[in-house]
Parts: structure tokens; sequence; C-alpha cells
């Protein structure tokens, strides 16, 4: 949900996001304008299912922080709270301990809530930016029980129910089944 339309600066933003009223929010600064993050408890189980398995792997392998939507990031001056997301040690030693990131993710998962247009159109613009920023998304369609990943200057590839998605360069050796993703 849009909060304010007019495009604001990175200053109105975070002078917005300090106000007492909206300390139990979580906010992004997308495309100029502010938006709630909102609440979707489908959507929080699958973000949480793939964390889980990411941080197992990264805690086992010692490559790095695992963060949920509360870990925000700022990218391309923008400000996002992926659903999940991968940023390494090499990268990032240790993350802010407020504010959003500094450094945008190595991988960003983004799960699709809902079929609206105007979170298509954050959803493009966002990914615009990641991709720019050089961090590998994963789309999670509950809807379709697929999963698209973007990596700049690659073809889109999309990975359906009986697929297994490949960390590839950012995790090397991780591999995840779709189907694990949606499970019941």
């Amino acid at each position: 949900m849009m909060i304010q339309e007019r495009i604001n600066t990175v200053e109105e933003f975070e002078a917005f996001t300090e106000l007492p009223e909206n300390a139990d929010s979580l906010f992004e600064f997308i495309g100029g304008g502010i938006f709630e993050v909102p609440s979707n408890p489908a959507v929080s189980k699958i973000a949480m299912m793939i964390g889980a398995l990411l941080l197992t792997f990264v805690q086992k392998h010692k490559l790095g922080h695992i963060t949920g939507e509360a870990g925000g990031y700022i990218v391309s001056g923008e400000r996002y709270a992926p659903d999940v997301a991968f940023i390494s040690y090499e990268k990032q030693p240790e993350l802010a301990g407020s504010g959003y990131n500094p450094n945008p993710p190595d991988l960003a998962v983004e799960v699709i809530s809902s079929n609206r247009s105007d979170e298509h159109d954050k959803l493009r613009i966002k990914m615009t930016n990641y991709l720019a920023a050089g961090t590998v998304v994963w789309v999670v369609k509950p809807d379709n029980k697929e999963v698209e990943v973007h990596v700049s200057g690659e073809a889109v590839k999309i990975y359906r129910e009986n697929d297994t998605i490949s960390g590839d360069k950012v995790l090397p050796n991780f591999e995840l089944k779709v189907a694990d993703i949606f499970q019941k």
C-alpha cells in the first residue's frame, strides 16, 4: 500500500520512518514512493521455509548472513525489504545494527503476495535496481508454484515444482527443490 504519492527524497523517507507512529511498521522506498510492507501469513511461511533452508546451508559453510523482511537494504539509493536475503561475509563481515543495510544483498528473494498490477510495478522497479547492483533475485510465485531466477546479463530461468534451483555463483553447491518451498 502506497503511503505517499509524491516523489520523496531519501531524507524524507528516513524522517517518515522514524516518526513514533511508524515504529511498528516496515516501509520500502521504491521509485520515489513510500510503501508499507504488507503482512501476509502465507507469504511469510514460504519466505521462512526458504530462509530456513538457506540459513542451514550458509551457517554450515560459514558464508554470510541471512535476513528476513525486517532486514532492509539500500539498493541503488532506494530502501528495500526483501522477504529473504543473503549477503556474504566477504562483501560485509557485520550487518548494520540499525536502519537499512548500506550494501545490497548478493541474493534477494521476493515472494509475490498478490496479482495486483501496482505490486508488479513496484517489483519491476526493484528488479531493475537489484540487477544493476549485481544482486541475484528469486521471484517466488505461490499461485503458480514456480520461482523465477534473475541474474544480470542472463535470460530469466523459471523453475517449477519438480525442478531444483542451484545457488550458482552466489551460493555454490546450494540446491533447493522447488517442491520443498510449497510444502503443506
